[in-house]
């Protein structure tokens, strides 16, 4: 099928999954989630025919990382759809109303924003995720997965869409998958039907996506995640945090990536983090003060400070203060995810207030910024940018608004000219406080 009336078909999908009840997308969830559990055989055959391709071809390990599944991931994208199962329906929520004379009455009420396409590279799990999302949140979707995941992603669509299939009112293009790059080259043009691209993957793989289409994009182009450890830290706790941050997953976008130490507390933090980091085969690179105070550091050139590595590496800096701490993440960070450590309340709450990103931690680790863990039930990407949704994006940020005018025969002539009527601009919902 051309990619213009797999469009065309999503269209009239979204069409009618903005008006579908919530219990036949929750029922039409359970049985996504039922068909993954009862495929997980088919499913992790599929995915070692990509892994051993994988290993032929010599992808790079954090590609490999993420392509990689198991019993227990599987499970893990089963019960992700059906925690989306249990979050409240996103639309028709009313969000304000206001009187704006009487009898004329103004309600603002969420609705989907219609067809969504889904690019991703590797992580064959971002299929169930995204697919779920869209469901709950009235969008049909078009998935487009790495070349590296494609019978991964072939047949956890296969199972999906039966599963769809099997609830009656459910379109047949909620959730449909294009396999080539000429594929997303025709996909990026089909602004008419199309309304968001939500890119995953690499800096220049996004940067790809927004530089070729006039569809609007949500998403986030580097995940450069920093930690900074205060003077008043408490060192036990911060290392805990940090080795979290870097090495529970390190191939995640929100992954650290810079560790920023007080000058204070440097010389007392630095040989113990180097030792921890050196153990878990960790490569560490480091300003000039950093390699003064360890060994094992190599000097870090200045494109350092701006890489994403999504793996075993990781660039150490001393600082003199909290405010260059603040300044060198809004200069070199993505907007992703930072954390402070420190046991002093007042720096925490301005390192949270001035650090331009879409998620600010206190003590805790940036693994944490994920849709699941943030209780969205599940995430279809994380975005850095300013619209209208940041950081990981789950059932709001899939969607929009629409305003609803009920009136009495009104016109807009009584409210113009010498003898206008006032209008009264009365709000109704949410009430004002008294």
């Amino acid at each position: 099928m051309h990619v213009s009336e797999i469009a065309r078909q999503a269209r009239q999908a979204a069409l009618t999954l903005a008006r579908l009840p919530e219990a036949v997308k929750n029922q039409t969830l359970t049985a996504m989630a039922d068909a993954l559990d009862a495929n997980t055989a088919a499913i992790l055959e599929a995915n070692a025919r990509d892994m051993a391709a994988a290993r032929r071809d010599n992808l790079a390990g954090p590609l490999v990382a993420r392509l990689a599944l198991n019993e227990n991931k599987v499970r893990g994208m089963a019960e992700g759809v059906r925690s989306v199962g249990r979050l409240p329906d996103p639309v028709g929520r009313m969000l304000r109303q206001t009187e704006l004379d009487e009898g004329l009455i103004l309600t603002q009420v969420s609705c989907p924003i219609g067809v969504i396409g889904a690019i991703f590279e590797s992580r064959p799990d971002a299929v169930p995720q995204i697919a779920s999302l869209c469901l709950k949140s009235g969008n049909a979707v078009i998935l487009k997965g790495g070349s590296e995941a494609q019978h991964s992603n072939k047949i956890l669509v296969d199972v999906l869409s039966r599963a769809l299939a099997s609830v009656a009112g459910v379109p047949a293009a909620a959730v449909q998958m294009i396999e080539t790059r000429a594929e997303v080259a025709e996909m990026l043009k089909e602004e008419e039907n199309i309304n968001l691209v939500v890119p995953r993957g690499s800096n220049a793989f996004v940067k790809y996506i927004q530089d070729n289409t006039r569809i609007p994009v949500l998403g986030h182009s580097e995940g450069i995640c920093h930690g900074y450890i205060d003077a008043e830290a408490d060192l036990e706790r911060a290392i805990k945090v940090v080795l979290d941050s870097k090495m529970q997953y390190p191939a995640a976008c929100n992954a650290m990536e810079t560790l920023l130490i007080h000058q204070d507390i440097a010389p007392l933090a630095l040989p113990r983090l180097v030792r921890e980091f050196h153990a878990q085969g960790v490569e560490l690179v480091g300003c000039l003060k950093t390699c003064s105070l360890a060994t094992g550091v190599a000097k870090a050139s200045e494109e350092e400070w701006d890489t994403e590595y999504n793996d075993l590496k990781l660039a150490l800096r001393v600082v003199t203060d909290l405010g260059e701490a603040i300044d060198f993440i809004n200069t070199h960070g993505s907007g992703h995810t930072d954390v402070i450590l420190t046991e002093d309340e007042a720096r925490a709450e301005r390192f949270q207030n001035e650090v331009d990103s879409a998620s600010v931690l206190w003590n805790a680790s940036t693994r944490f910024a994920d849709g699941f863990r943030y209780g969205l039930g599940a995430e279809i990407g994380i975005s850095t940018n300013k619209t209208h949704a940041r950081g990981p994006v789950g059932l709001e940020g899939l969607v929009i608004y629409k305003y609803k005018l009920s009136g009495r025969g009104h016109t807009v002539a009584d409210y113009s000219g010498d003898r206008a009527r006032p209008f009264t601009h009365r709000p109704l919902y949410p009430k004002p406080a008294s």
